[in-house]
């Protein structure tokens, strides 16, 4: 299979790394991360989640990157022509379907965060703890409105992705991640002049070593970046396949996982500084029940509490949107280079598709009760989503990718499509190393925790 006729390429590395960095800085890094500081005991979290970043995240992402720019297609395509008449074309299909997948329920959150900006502002968010419960419970319960709120979402992602690689996806996101990185600054600052700011801030920032001694922590640290990044859901396969040969893969990468790692931490420094303001907030609160019931009643009792509720808001929808827009680019780069479609029509199938998948998770807050409560599982539709692809599917894919790279593929290869200008990176036998047995011993552990804690 050859690549697609017109299927893009970047314009620049500035491009890439952004559009990039945006894919990996989303939801997960907003609310996810902060969450599982709080979960792991502060600080020690941060070290441990760095570490990780480091020596399992970034050869991860460089051998996606490989493996996409050495074959310039899409995730199935690309290992069907690195690795022509086997099965391992399927580790890219499930990059393909965990795209659709966690689409479907990402743009639904997406577009709860695109209303809060309206509700925050407006003041409609007031009152206790049990008050604000009701309204986001209320809220979510209209299926209407969350059907059109995650329509929106999915319509702008879509309107971006058919301008194609450089006029929609690099275009967007070179405007996207600067006010994305200027709004993280503004809040964090402002967090900081906060009444009990400086307790957030000693618990963000100063480890507990002694928790190091629970391999949950670890565990969630390792999740954590992994998912952080985007790895093993194709993501930065796709984006490696419009890169030039020219371009140092190390590098890349590299400002990449900075940029993803800086704004991850510069959440925490909003979260903890405003929640250790208000007296019997519980540093481990997570997922939405952080971000859309107990930070509007922090916000509620800040100072310009509804301009600065407003603004994380917005914050939060940018961040949503520079990760729907690589999770659409993944299934439709697959029908661009498998069927040879144009890239209207393709967004146009794929976008539709994921919409009606979202439908069973908008409608599993309240709105249906089959969906909110499923028997057997006993979890809401959205929820099983967010366990099967999230837990199960991404960690999968990435484990696969290194298994292949490292095995079957070649580290040889690899390195080959990693050189710049005929020189190796520094560390090349480092990465060797990591990819081949560090790496999915890594991923099996993380799998394995997860199906023993349910």
């Amino acid at each position: 299979m050859a690549a697609a006729r017109g299927r893009g390429s970047w314009g620049s590395r500035t491009g890439f790394v952004l559009a990039a960095a945006g894919s990996a800085v989303g939801l997960g890094n907003i609310w996810g991360f902060p969450t599982q500081v709080g979960q792991g005991g502060g600080a020690v979290f941060v070290v441990v989640y760095l570490a990780c970043v480091l020596l399992i995240c970034l050869p991860i992402m460089l051998a996606e990157l490989s493996v996409g720019r050495a074959a310039q297609l899409d995730p199935v395509g690309s290992f069907r022509v690195l690795s022509p008449g086997n099965h391992w074309w399927l580790v890219g299909a499930v990059g393909v379907l965990a795209g659709v997948g966690i689409l479907s329920f990402y743009s639904v959150i997406a577009g709860w965060s695109l209303a809060y900006i309206w509700f925050a502002g407006s003041g409609s968010v007031t009152g206790d703890a049990e008050a604000i419960g009701e309204f986001f419970a209320t809220f979510t319960a209209n299926g209407p409105l969350s059907v059109c709120l995650t329509l929106a979402i999915l319509g702008a992602t879509a309107a971006v992705l058919v301008g194609g690689v450089q006029s929609g996806i690099e275009r967007v996101t070179k405007l996207l991640m600067p006010a994305l990185i200027g709004l993280l600054l503004i809040l964090a600052i402002s967090a900081g002049t906060l009444p009990g700011a400086a307790a957030g801030l000693s618990y963000y920032l100063k480890p507990d070593f002694s928790r190091l001694s629970d391999p949950s922590v670890i565990n969630a640290a390792l999740g954590q970046a992994f998912f952080s990044l985007s790895l093993g859901m194709g993501a930065m396969l796709t984006y490696g396949s419009y890169l030039d040969r020219k371009e140092n893969l190390l590098t890349a990468a590299g400002w990449v996982v900075l940029l993803d790692t800086v704004m991850a931490l510069l959440a925490g420094f909003i979260i903890f500084p405003a929640g250790f303001s208000i007296p019997g907030f519980d540093p481990s609160t997570s997922g939405p029940g952080l971000i859309f019931t107990v930070l509007p009643r922090l916000f509620a009792e800040l100072p310009g509490g509804q301009l600065f509720g407003s603004a994380f808001f917005v914050l939060l929808t940018m961040a949503a949107l520079t990760s729907t827009i690589s999770l659409l680019e993944v299934p439709v780069a697959h029908v661009i280079d498998t069927y040879s479609w144009s890239r209207p029509r393709a967004v146009l199938l794929v976008a539709g598709g994921v919409f009606c998948l979202a439908i069973p998770s908008v409608l599993s807050n309240g709105a249906v009760k089959f969906l909110s409560q499923l028997p057997v599982v006993g979890m809401s539709f959205l929820d099983l989503m967010v366990t099967l692809w999230n837990n199960f599917a991404l960690p999968i894919g990435g484990l696969l990718t290194a298994i292949f790279v490292g095995q079957v593929w070649g580290v040889d290869r690899a390195l080959s499509e990693m050189e710049s200008y005929g020189t190796l990176p520094k560390g090349s036998n480092v990465w060797s190393f990591l990819i081949r047995w560090i790496c999915p011993a890594a991923i099996t552990m993380i799998i394995f925790y997860t199906v023993i804690s349910m």
